[in-house]
């Protein structure tokens, strides 16, 4: 799933193309995705200008005249910006036609994305409203994840991979960070205490901005917006690297199952 680096890299990378431009149309080829999109959405969207583009968690907002358009990649969706006469390919489900060209295109092969208008405050909308603080903005800090973490016994990789804890910090980024704070991802959350907390803060900021720096994180389905592959998987120390020896110590990564899914540490460093 593209987390949030690699809506970040989107966000970077579509930015310039369509901040300050005007919607001709939205050509919708095939509208169900993980909500219907309606077919009168094109007229609704036709002649607004583009006021500015953000993220909030994996979210893409872009901010039009009178609304936001709330963009989710789902599980492996992805945007580019493309000429207009661009053939579209099986997946490509629909095109935001600026006026004069190009088009931002809406490629989901497994149709679990989203693209909804919202016609109120974004940040009221249900997706949105409960959203924990951003990793690398004002209000996140070890601090706060001390006092989040309180009386909670769930492991600390599912509680910092909780939305309304903090958002956007997804499984490789939550077992790159543990690793880099020497904290085992199953411990429980109540019992790891400021120090450490201030430690992994520290750590997930550092991992999603080199993510970012280096593009996202290439897996089976993300790429950036101009169809190049993100780079930050070359970096990764312990996700995915089974019985392969910890770059500190020489232990051979663990894998076992937290909250459902792969988390990979090293037995002698993380504890």
């Amino acid at each position: 799933m593209p987390e949030l680096p690699e809506v970040e890299t989107t966000l970077r990378g579509v930015r310039p193309h369509l901040e300050g431009r005007r919607i001709a149309a939205l050509r919708v080829r095939d509208g169900r995705l993980r909500y219907p999109v309606p077919p009168e959405l094109g007229a609704t969207l036709a002649g607004r200008r583009i006021e500015g583009l953000r993220r909030r968690g994996k979210y893409l907002l872009i901010d039009l005249e009178g609304g936001t358009v709330l963009i989710h990649l789902g599980m492996s969706g992805s945007l580019r910006v493309l000429p207009e006469a661009s053939p579209p390919g099986p997946h490509d489900h629909l095109d935001l036609v600026l006026a004069g060209g190009p088009c931002l295109r809406l490629r989901d092969p497994r149709r679990f994305g989203a693209f909804l208008w919202l016609t109120g405050p974004a940040e009221d909308h249900p997706l949105l409203a409960h959203l924990g603080p951003e990793p690398l903005g004002e209000g996140f800090d070890g601090d706060y994840l001390y006092r989040a973490s309180r009386g909670r016994r769930v492991a600390v990789k599912a509680f910092v991979m909780d939305s309304s804890v903090v958002v956007g910090v997804g499984n490789i980024y939550a077992s790159e960070s543990l690793f880099l704070a020497g904290i085992h991802p199953g411990r429980a959350a109540g019992r790891i205490g400021l120090d450490r907390y201030r430690t992994l803060a520290a750590r997930i900021r550092a991992v999603l901005a080199a993510a970012i720096e280096q593009g996202g994180t290439s897996l089976r389905d993300f790429v950036q917006e101009d169809g190049s592959p993100g780079y930050f998987a070359q970096s990764l120390r312990a996700y995915g690297r089974t019985d392969e020896p910890c770059p500190t110590c020489a232990t051979p990564i663990r894998q076992v199952r937290i909250g459902q899914r792969s988390s990979f540490y090293c037995p002698r460093c993380q504890r």
